[in-house]
C-alpha cells in the first residue's frame, strides 16, 4: 500500500531532509586524500545528534553505522572503517535521518583530489540523470516513466543502471511501497499522486549493470570491478513540480 503524506508529515520529512542536507555538505568538505571512511561516519553521526535527530541506517537490518560509504567500484553499502582515501578515489555517501518519527535519505558521489574524466562524467550523468527521472515525477505521469526516463539517459552516456537495487517510498519506514526501479519501460505501475513521497536513486555503472555482495554480506560491488556511482533525494509529488525535500 502507498501512503499518501499529508502536508504536515511533509513537512516533518522536510525537517529531516535539512539534517541530511547538512551532512552531506559538511562531509563533501571533509572528504581529502587520507581521511578514514569511519571519520566521516563520525562526521555525519555528530551533526545528525546537535541537530536532534536519529541516524536512520544505524542498527537498521543489522548495519552497524551511519553512512554508507562505497569507493570506486562500490555500489551501496559500503561500511566505514579504517579505510583511507586516496587521491583519485570517487566516494559514494548515502545517509538518513529521522525527526519526529520521519525519514529522509539522500546519496552524492563525490570525488577524492584529481580524478579520471570517466569519473568526473560518470558522477554527471549519475546526478543529471536523477533531475531527468524527476520531470516525469507529476500527477500526469506513472511511476515507471520516471524510472524510463533515468534508464534512457543514463544509456544514452554509455553507462549502465543497476537493476538489483532500486529506490522506494520512504516516510515514518526507511522503505515503503512503491519500489522505483531505475529502468524499465514508460506508462507502467502506479499513477503517481499529490502526497507520494519517495526516495529516487540512480545508481550507475561504468561497466555491466551486474552486481555482487562480498563477504561482509554488506558491501555490494560491480561484478566487473568497474566504477559506481549514486545520487539519491527525498522528494514529494505535489499538485505542480516535484518538490526535493533533501537539498537544504
Amino acid at each position: 500500500m502507498i501512503i499518501i503524506k499529508s502536508k504536515r508529515e511533509i513537512d516533518l520529512m522536510k525537517k529531516a531532509g535539512k539534517v541530511v542536507a547538512k551532512v552531506l555538505e559538511e562531509i563533501k568538505k571533509a572528504i581529502k586524500p587520507g581521511i578514514a571512511t569511519i571519520e566521516l561516519d563520525r562526521i555525519a553521526e555528530d551533526i545528525i545528534k546537535k541537530y536532534n535527530a536519529i541516524p536512520a541506517f544505524k542498527g537498521y537490518r543489522g548495519y552497524p553505522a551511519t553512512i554508507c560509504s562505497s569507493i570506486n567500484e562500490e555500489v551501496v553499502h559500503g561500511i566505514p572503517g579504517l579505510r583511507f582515501l586516496k587521491d583519485g578515489d570517487i566516494i559514494s555517501i548515502d545517509v538518513g535521518a529521522v525527526v519526529d518519527g520521519y525519514c529522509a535519505d539522500a546519496a552524492r558521489t563525490y570525488p577524492v583530489g584529481e580524478i579520471s574524466e570517466t569519473a568526473k562524467k560518470l558522477i554527471m550523468v549519475t546526478e543529471y540523470s536523477f533531475f531527468e527521472g524527476i520531470k516525469y515525477a507529476t500527477p500526469d505521469y506513472r511511476l515507471s516513466d520516471i524510472s524510463h526516463a533515468i534508464q534512457s539517459y543514463v544509456e544514452s552516456n554509455n553507462f549502465s543502471v543497476v537493476r538489483d537495487y532500486v529506490g522506494h517510498g520512504i516516510g515514518r519506514k526507511m522503505h515503503e511501497e512503491p519500489q522505483v526501479p531505475n529502468f524499465g519501460p514508460p506508462g507502467k505501475g502506479p499513477r503517481l499522486r499529490e502526497g507520494m513521497t519517495l526516495a529516487i536513486e540512480p545508481m550507475v555503472n561504468v561497466g555491466g549493470y551486474e552486481v555482487e555482495t562480498l563477504i561482509d554480506g554488506w558491501t555490494v560491488v560491480t561484478k566487473d570491478r568497474s566504477l559506481s556511482a549514486h545520487y539519491e533525494n527525498t522528494i514529494a509529488i505535489t499538485d505542480g513540480e516535484p518538490e526535493i525535500l533533501t537539498l537544504g
